[in-house]
């Protein structure tokens, strides 16, 4: 066993030494070593000690042992322990990055229970498991709570990277004020010159693409803007400090928010602003994963695909601070002053915020909507003539001036707005095309109207359902009939999943054969109420196609459900969409309109009616499908095969408006303010006439109503003059509140968009035999010089205001 004792000793460095010196005869021999008392032991370790310090005294420094690390001489950045290596020699270097290592000393100093530093790692450990998901290393301690932070001087003629010191703690005011050689007591500068010292030459280091591969922990921001958006998350996942991101609930509490998907409340925030799933949430339109990357952000971003957390922590940061304030104009200067993050990894989190935030500008989720701005967002790009002035034309025009692209608009109207024409003759703005918003979360439009304080008046569930004859229909009957409306839709929906696309059929003859089965492997009968209540939603069905049913695709009437769509609130907007659309409009070049285009050059050339000509290396042709159906511009060459084909699969789908205004509210005390009421067709030869009447001020003075005309409808009221189509009206207003005197109109209209020249239908929809797909080749580009936006390009959002919108948006960013 003694001799073990003495193996044990020598199996150290000194020991190795002492067994050469064995080796060579200076040793003493085997019998002396087993007969060595106590104090014979004590006094070979009291040599020993001398003879290793005096080792250890001659190497003046060790290298970091991480492969790749240039740290020749490593440098302690903690100072914890009072041992600390410093520059000197430690038995081992921690690297946490090229430039930013601990010494051993300061490890035990933490890491050892009975060394002074275990208790606040100790009590960091506990805050840290509580909140975080990663492990709570000592590794983790050093980055999160001793590395130094690091500001950029904020003079111009400087902006040196300076290292604070430990015990001060940075903020965005501070980064925000921060000027070389300035002092933290009285925030007064020690001198001109401190900016004249020289710049750490770590901070050079950090540019270089192999450094971030070196980190040894990604970074986690503190007091980030998204933190109150993700407090259901576990910080850590989403780019954030478990230390440094306060949260108000018990992890019990959000757990149970994951399985409800709450939305966040933050004070002054637009609620429709949603821009982050919350976990298990899924199926929301211009939404993103916190936790995970998308394809073109992974495609944009490669280097970040192994580990995502520094893009995810700076997307994250972005996209929140935007939807805090998204009237100003978000720049990459703005949004570093938030990134609160030790160490040098700070250096290139503001670097690679330029190239995070330009990204998400290109893709239209921040700086976008209204916003003009002075000066461009991004490089400039060749010359761009847009035809049409409508919703997408708009935005395109807005999205490429704010780039810095030169822009010129077409408009073949004296007004700009296309199918958004909002009308004020009647006391209130009634829109003679679009003014509702359909799901208002994330959706364009409500950004718009948060930029402009513009109110949106959010539409009830209620709904009455008149017969003529007075009587409302008994809500039992309504649900009932409802639910076999959405039953005769989902029979549709399963018998389609193995049709292609030669086997498609009209929906009308598809809705009639499920429910003439229905009814007879049932054996119920419909009484007469209920089949007219089911004409009533079959009326609401080709309103939202836009045609009758017997041109609609039974396979692809839908088509656009695949996607992810705008939930929440469906609104009213009260001062209508031109209010918006005029903003979009302002300072941009717009003029007549063009009847021709020449894109068999090298650029691409655009007649107007009057022979003008104007050239430019992109056109984006944004009229409605009807134009391009009739040839109503004329490509030189002709547009493809392929992209006529898909025009002519599409159909152009017209509702008309009516709108009554009366000298008093003879309708409130039967509706009981609800938004609308419904119209139940006395027969089917009757429906789509008047189905849904709008009451256009529900809370106010003003006595207007709205009504829609659709499906075969259309057609009987096409050759009527305005007065017949009023008559008519008047007779169903009337049948409906029988029981009371219904006043004349004092004033009124009616829409004609079958008559007007520059629209000829309201929106499109996917014809008999046609397919979605339609409206990806209809958005395809055209030799990379002619491009096309509007709603009936957007297969995720056809037939909307937001459609167009958003396809203007999506061209502008192909131009970048």
């Amino acid at each position: 066993m003694l001799l073990l004792v003495v193996l044990d000793y020598s199996g150290s460095a000194s020991g190795a030494r002492r067994a050469k010196k064995r080796s060579s005869g200076e040793s003493p021999g085997d019998g002396q070593t087993l007969r060595s008392s106590g104090r014979q032991i004590n006094s070979k370790r009291k040599a020993t000690d001398t003879e290793e310090e005096d080792d250890q005294s001659e190497k003046k420094y060790r290298k970091c042992e991480k492969a790749g690390c240039s740290a020749t001489y490593p440098v302690c950045f903690a100072s914890a322990s009072e041992r600390c290596a410093k520059n000197g020699y430690t038995s081992r270097w921690y690297h946490l990055s090229c430039g930013e290592h601990f010494c051993n000393e300061c490890f035990d100093h933490n890491y050892r229970s009975h060394k002074d530093g275990y208790e606040t790692f100790a009590a960091w450990k506990k805050v840290w498991t509580s909140n975080g998901k990663s492990e709570p290393s000592l590794k983790a301690f050093m980055a999160d709570q001793q590395l130094p932070y690091w500001v950029q001087c904020t003079k111009p003629d400087c902006r040196k990277w300076r290292q604070l010191t430990k015990e001060i703690q940075l903020t965005a005011s501070l980064a925000a004020t921060y000027r070389c050689g300035m002092k933290f007591s009285n925030i007064k500068s020690e001198g001109p010159d401190q900016c004249s010292q020289p710049e750490d030459l770590r901070v050079a280091e950090v540019t270089d693409s192999w450094w971030h591969s070196m980190l040894i922990l990604p970074p986690l921001f503190k007091e980030s803007p998204a933190s109150p958006f993700l407090a259901a998350y576990y910080p850590d996942c989403v780019g954030m400090s478990p230390s440094g991101s306060p949260c108000n609930m018990s992890l019990t509490e959000l757990r149970a928010d994951h399985c409800r998907a709450v939305q966040p409340q933050i004070p002054g925030l637009c609620p429709y602003f949603q821009p982050f799933y919350q976990p298990n949430e899924c199926g929301k339109a211009l939404c993103v994963r916190p936790d995970m990357m998308e394809l073109d952000e992974l495609y944009e971003f490669p280097e970040f695909s192994r580990d995502p957390t520094m893009y995810l922590a700076l997307r994250n940061l972005i996209l929140a601070s935007w939807h805090k304030n998204c009237k100003e104009v978000l720049t990459s200067q703005k949004c570093a002053l938030h990134i609160i993050v030790r160490g040098l990894v700070r250096v290139r989190c503001v670097q690679e915020m330029d190239r995070v935030l330009h990204f998400m500008t290109r893709k239209g989720l921040i700086n976008t909507g209204v916003l003009a701005v002075k000066r461009p967002l991004l490089p400039e790009r060749p010359n761009v003539i847009i035809i049409g002035a409508g919703a997408s034309g708009l935005a395109a025009a807005r999205q490429l001036q704010n780039f810095g692209t030169q822009v010129m608009v077409l408009e073949a109207r004296e007004r700009i707005g296309g199918r958004v024409w909002d009308d004020a003759s009647l006391g209130v703005t009634v829109g003679r095309g679009a003014q509702i918003v359909n799901g208002c979360v994330n959706n364009p439009i409500a950004l718009m109207c948060e930029q402009m304080g513009v109110k949106m008046h959010k539409l009830g569930e209620r709904c009455d359902l008149f017969q003529e004859g007075g009587q409302v229909t008994d809500p039992a009957i309504d649900k009932r009939m409802d639910f076999h409306f959405n039953a005769i839709l989902d029979v549709v929906s399963e018998w389609r999943k193995d049709k292609s696309q030669n086997q498609d059929i009209p929906l009308r003859e598809k809705v009639q054969e499920v429910k003439k089965n229905f009814l007879q492997e049932s054996g119920i009968q419909f009484s007469e109420l209920e089949e007219k209540v089911l004409q009533f939603h079959l009326s609401n069905l080709e309103y939202a196609c836009g045609s009758t049913l017997d041109q609609v695709s039974a396979r692809s009437w839908d088509h656009n459900e695949f996607f992810a769509q705008f939930s929440g609130d469906h609104t009213l907007l009260t001062k209508g969409y031109s209010v918006l659309l005029h903003k979009l409009g302002e300072g941009l070049d717009i003029r007549t309109k063009c009847p021709a285009i020449d894109y068999s050059g090298d650029v691409v050339k655009v007649t107007s009616s009057n022979g003008s000509q104007w050239t430019a290396q992109k056109v984006l042709v944004t009229v409605p499908l009807t134009l391009l159906q009739k040839n109503l511009i004329q490509f030189n060459p002709p547009l493809p095969e392929r992209k006529l084909k898909a025009i002519h699969s599409l159909g152009a789908g017209i509702i008309e408006k009516i709108a009554l205004q009366f000298p008093y509210r003879f309708w409130d005390n039967k509706i009981q303010g609800a938004d609308y009421f419904g119209h139940i067709p006395p027969s089917p030869d009757k429906r789509g006439m008047f189905s849904v009447f709008y009451d256009m001020e529900p809370q106010g003075k003003q006595a207007v109503l709205m009504s829609v005309i659709t499906g075969d409808a259309v057609s009987a009221v096409r050759d009527m003059e305005d007065k017949e189509v009023v008559d008519e009206c008047m007779k169903v207003l009337r049948e409906l509140f029988k029981e009371q005197e219904v006043p004349e109109p004092v004033n009124f209209f009616v829409t004609h968009w079958s008559k007007d020249m520059w629209s000829q239908m309201s929106y499109s929809f996917v014809k008999t035999g046609g397919s979605g797909e339609a409206y990806d080749i209809l958005a395809e580009d055209v030799q990379g010089k002619v491009f096309f936006a509007g709603e009936a390009t957007n297969r995720h959002f056809p037939q909307t205001v937001t459609g167009a919108y958003l396809s203007g948006v999506r061209e502008a960013i192909t131009f970048q």
